[in-house]
Formats: structure tokens, C-alpha cells, sequence
């Protein structure tokens, strides 16, 4: 390799070190639908405020708890797997 590529290789390779700590591995995902649990409440016509409201926050609450507890052991269960079935070459 020419030692004119090595700055530009130690640039990218800086680059990528940079960029990979902006993702993070407990990060919230997204409740169903994708979009703002206000506005999809409001949208189903409750008033903020009201009980009806406070139930559909509370339900998409509970949803994406129940998303990332199913990731989490999903990723546990991976984990197990892979240290009780060791592939050999």
C-alpha cells in the first residue's frame, strides 16, 4: 500500500470510530405505528386529559415495554444458544 493512502485510511478509520459511538444498543423502539404516542391518541379523538387518553398513553406505554423486554430476551436467548451449540469447524 502506498504510504499516501495510509492518512486517508487513518481518516476513515477515525471517521467510522467516531460514527459508531452514536449508536446505542438500549435504545426505545418505536411504538407501534411509529409515530407520536399524542398525537396518535389525540388523533383518535380523546381530549388530553381525559380518561380515555390516559388509557391509549398507557397502552402504547405497555407496548413498548413489551417490545423491548421481547428484544431483550430474544437477544438473551441468542446469546444461550450460541454458547450451547458451539459451531465447529
Amino acid at each position: 500500500m502506498p504510504f499516501a493512502a495510509v492518512p486517508r485510511l487513518l481518516t476513515a478509520l477515525a471517521l467510522a470510530i467516531a460514527l459508531s459511538a452514536c449508536s446505542a444498543r438500549y435504545q426505545n423502539p418505536v411504538a407501534v405505528g411509529g409515530d407520536d404516542d399524542d398525537a396518535v391518541c389525540q388523533s383518535r379523538g380523546y381530549a388530553q386529559g381525559s380518561p380515555d387518553y390516559v388509557a391509549c398513553r398507557k397502552d402504547r406505554d405497555v407496548q413498548r415495554n413489551a417490545a423491548t423486554a421481547r428484544a431483550d430476551r430474544r437477544q438473551r436467548d441468542l446469546g444461550e444458544y450460541m454458547l450451547n451449540n458451539p459451531v465447529r469447524p
